[in-house]
């Protein structure tokens, strides 16, 4: 009782702060409002704490408070970035580009970053409306800026709002400046932060950008060669409501396919996506207006992107005739082994390519890669981890494709974020290969399976949210550190791997220090038959996740799947009771 009445007495006086002049009359009433309230739930959960940069950047729900996504918090992490910006370039004119998704909001928060940029001498390139997340960071590379920010909560829930922290390699920041930029932030009050901001250095960009973003995805293309035969392979496209409306049809067409239909109700810009639960493709519910139109149409495959464009879906036709979504593992699988077989095929490898994936992906990639002598890398979750490796690698080796589970790929190095523009395009080249080939995009998957094995993927997502949430997660962690499982589902793990620790444990004792450029708080198990357990809490959102991935080689051919797959499901059944979850 102490304690919580010690955090509500330092909620209560954080919230105290937001009643001065500096804050608008809205805001102050409604901070007065928690204050007056008797359940201090809402004041807690508003104050807890202030919003951190995790592996997505700045994001949270809308709403006034520390811990929440409004014009003051992104006022003063604008100031403490600016502030950065120009104690990391002393003397230098700098610039950013500056852009925003479809969210509710995110017009209004771009334009204070803008205002707030420039206000400190930086000079800002903004985007004339929304943009998706790749474009962002190939703008940034493109102008030669120090750096950038998105304005985007990606496929969360409709009441987030995000912000995207990006340096001048145009990824995401990663240490030390996330760090150093938190710092500078936490130093910040909000008398400080210059909100005036001066007009004569803010561009408006737009047209051009687009144009010279969509000559660079075409880098990603392999043969078009198979594009130009298969020019009508019949596509259905959705931009869940976001930015990838002009910008993929456009990229598609550019490529030379000519058969592209959009679904006409989540072509319409709403950050309240009013035709989803979640506009989130990992849901196969989001897919369900594109599968309809894709039925009727008799499309070969649905694709969709999610708000910010970075990642993408893809549902295609099984052997039934009927529509299998792919989960992220499967399209990062197959992008994998077509830029590899096809590039080897047109001679266009050379002998000094990589790949990365990050560690909670499939183990496939991994064995595609080392079969066919491509280098694969692994890497932590978040793409900035992948770009990471990009530059560590720049004028040494060359980058052809890196993905990750959670439906994210790069297909090419202009941009080094994820990018669903030039990944669709390079999915639809691949499902005309496999037309062209007297196959389905499905068939295909069965094939790959058949020569390297069966391995079925899930993530478990284990939602604990506000500060008690927090709590239990951090616990969860400390439980298994303490206690490490010994078997999961009557399968015996033979190796622990801690990155926190940086530390490997094999069964007969001996350890190993892992070879990663930061510590992470993720722990993974590998069990004797394959099977490989990650864990860790979200950087983003108020859960635990559990990616499971269970091996089979004992898939032979397309009529093997349901077998596999069913064996897999009560495989991880088990694996849950084992973790309790």
């Amino acid at each position: 009782m102490e304690n919580n009445a010690q955090l509500i007495a330092t909620c209560e006086a954080q919230a105290k702060l937001w009643l001065s002049p500096a804050f608008d009359e809205e805001t102050r009433k409604e901070v007065q409002a928690m204050l007056d309230n008797p359940d201090k739930t809402a004041l807690i959960d508003a104050f807890y704490q202030n919003l951190e940069f995790g592996t997505g950047g700045l994001r949270g729900i809308m709403g006034v408070g520390t811990n929440r996504m409004n014009k003051y918090i992104v006022g003063m992490a604008t100031q403490g970035f600016a502030n950065y910006v120009l104690k990391a370039f002393p003397g230098k004119q700098c610039s950013v580009v500056v852009g925003h998704d479809n969210r509710n909001n995110g017009r209004m928060f771009a334009e204070t970053v803008a205002d707030i940029f420039s206000a400190n001498g930086i000079k800002v390139y903004l985007f004339e409306s929304l943009r998706p997340t790749p474009e962002i960071s190939f703008a940034i590379r493109q102008l030669g800026c120090q750096a950038g920010v998105n304005v985007t909560a990606s496929h969360n829930p409709r009441e987030y709002n995000g912000y995207k922290a990006y340096w001048d390699d145009g990824a995401q920041v990663l240490a030390p400046h996330d760090k150093g930029i938190i710092d500078e932030v936490n130093k910040v009050t909000i008398d400080q932060v210059k909100f005036e901001g001066n007009k004569e250095l803010i561009d408006i960009i737009g047209g051009e950008m687009d144009w010279d973003y969509l000559t660079a995805v075409k880098e990603a293309m392999v043969d078009q060669d198979v594009i130009l035969r298969q020019k009508d392979l019949n596509i259905v496209y959705s931009p869940m409501h976001g930015t990838g409306r002009v910008i993929i049809p456009e990229a598609l067409r550019s490529w030379g396919f000519q058969n592209i239909h959009v679904v006409p109700e989540q072509m319409v810009i709403d950050g309240n996506f009013p035709t989803v639960v979640s506009p989130n493709p990992e849901n196969a519910e989001a897919m369900t207006l594109g599968m309809k139109l894709g039925t009727r149409l008799n499309a070969d495959l649905v694709i969709a992107s999610d708000p910010d464009a970075d990642r993408l879906a893809i549902v295609c036709r099984n052997d039934k005739g009927d529509w299998e979504i792919l989960n992220g593992n499967q399209t990062a699988m197959m992008f994998s082994w077509y830029i590899i077989t096809n590039k080897k095929k047109l001679g266009q490898l050379k002998g000094n390519e990589f790949m990365v994936k990050t560690i909670v992906t499939s183990e496939m990639i991994a064995d595609i890669a080392k079969k066919n002598g491509v280098e694969i890398f692994d890497e932590y979750t978040g793409f900035k981890w992948i770009a990471y490796r990009i530059r560590v690698n720049e004028g040494k080796k060359k980058y052809i494709g890196g993905g990750e589970e959670s439906f994210g790929f790069l297909p090419f190095d202009k941009v080094r974020d994820k990018d669903s523009p030039a990944s669709i395009c390079l999915i639809c080249e691949i499902a005309a290969w496999a037309k062209d080939n007297g196959m389905t995009l499905y068939d295909l998957l069965m094939n790959i399976y058949a020569e390297y094995g069966f391995s079925k993927e899930t993530t478990i997502n284990v939602v604990k949210p506000g500060k008690s949430g927090a709590d239990e997660i951090k616990q969860m962690m400390a439980d298994f550190r303490k206690n490490p499982p010994t078997e999961l589902g009557g399968s015996k793990i033979v190796l622990w791997k801690d990155y926190q620790t940086l530390e490997a444990v094999k069964a007969d004792g001996s350890k190993e220090k892992l070879d990663m450029p930061a510590t992470s708080n993720v722990l993974q198990w590998f069990t004797e038959d394959g099977i490989k357990i990650s864990v860790r809490p979200s950087g983003t959102e108020p859960k635990i996740k559990f990616y499971c991935e269970i091996k089979d080689a004992s898939f032979k051919c397309a009529g093997c799947y349901e077998r596999c797959t069913n064996a897999a499901i009560e495989k991880i059944e088990a694996i849950k009771k084992s973790l309790n979850l």
